[in-house]
């Protein structure tokens, strides 16, 4: 079994445990999906599959490091109305340089985290495109209780499940 150092140095992170412990509290009571640890793993997970599928060998730690920081800066959307792609792009920098990333990994990896959002990304056969795609693919709308209340439009809806 491969061991993920940098990616396990991000779990354990002061400021990393901190920020998801904001997302917890500002979701408390929302009905809609949640910016949680669930979620992160899902795209993760799903960023690899379509990383192997797609035959784009990106490095599997700078996969899982863009998925588990993409939505850290959730609760700042929440508090101050701060675009959560860019609250995280924010907060990333820090937590990447203390788990060990390089200067050239982090700029992928905050790039990718400041496009998730970014439909123009959608097809682009690199870390942006591929976090953009997890992303949106990560959301279980089939079986959601709330999926009749929720914002996203009809075509955005994951309603089969595919991966």
């Amino acid at each position: 079994m491969e061991y993920m150092e940098r990616v396990n140095n991000i779990l354990g992170n002061r400021s990393y445990k901190e920020y998801l412990g904001k997302n917890m509290m500002a979701e408390e009571d929302r009905r809609f999906c949640h910016h949680d640890m669930g979620h992160f793993l899902d795209v993760a997970r799903l960023a690899m599959i379509f990383n192997l599928k797609q035959g784009l060998s990106l490095p599997e730690e700078l996969i899982y490091a863009a998925a588990l920081l993409h939505d850290i800066g959730r609760w700042r959307q929440y508090e101050d109305g701060t675009p959560h792609e860019e609250a995280s792009a924010f907060l990333a920098p820090e937590i990447l340089s203390e788990s060990g990333f390089s200067a050239e990994e982090s700029e992928q990896i905050i790039s990718a985290i400041r496009n998730h959002r970014n439909a123009a990304v959608r097809d682009e056969q690199s870390l942006d495109g591929l976090l953009y795609r997890a992303d949106k693919m990560s959301r279980s709308c089939f079986c959601c209780p709330a999926e009749k209340e929720c914002s996203w439009k009809g075509d955005k809806k994951n309603l089969v499940l595919r991966y």
